[in-house]
């Protein structure tokens, strides 16, 4: 069997529980929510969805929820849905818009690996969100 850490997804933007959204609809359908976590990193507010960069150098940190997927012969199918969401998979000669790697992420009692959506393109001028917490910032701007 493959490490446990492969079953499992960190999420930040707008697969979270608190958007109730289309993307989160899907998730719910594959995967249970673990807990609440955290892993390192910087927060970015792109206009229309965020961007998370790693950032092993900064004390910084993004919210998030940590999901476990239901059935481990489902994981292939629900993960490549997932890529074809966020960008991962794209035509030749385009660049991903994100991309999927293992992390480490903080949870109350430890630590999990679970994959997670980096952003792969250029942040530079963008406002970073600053507590690390999407939907406290979207909160905060209303």
């Amino acid at each position: 069997m493959a490490n446990p850490g492969n079953f499992q997804l960190f999420v930040y933007g707008s697969l979270l529980s608190g958007f109730k959204s289309p993307a989160y609809e899907y998730i719910s359908r594959y995967f249970d929510l673990v807990s609440e976590g955290r892993v390192k990193g910087l927060l970015f507010d792109m206009g229309d969805y965020p961007a998370a960069v790693p950032a092993d150098f900064h004390d910084t940190f993004i919210d998030g929820e940590l999901y476990r997927i239901r059935h481990t012969s489902e994981f292939s199918y629900a993960l490549a849905q997932l890529d074809d969401y966020e960008g991962v998979l794209v035509e030749p000669g385009e660049q991903a818009l994100y991309r999927r790697e293992l992390v480490q992420v903080a949870i109350p009692g430890g630590t999990e690996v679970a994959w997670i959506y980096w952003f792969n393109g250029d942040v530079s001028g963008r406002p970073q969100i600053e507590s690390g917490n999407l939907l406290e910032y979207i909160a905060a701007r209303k």
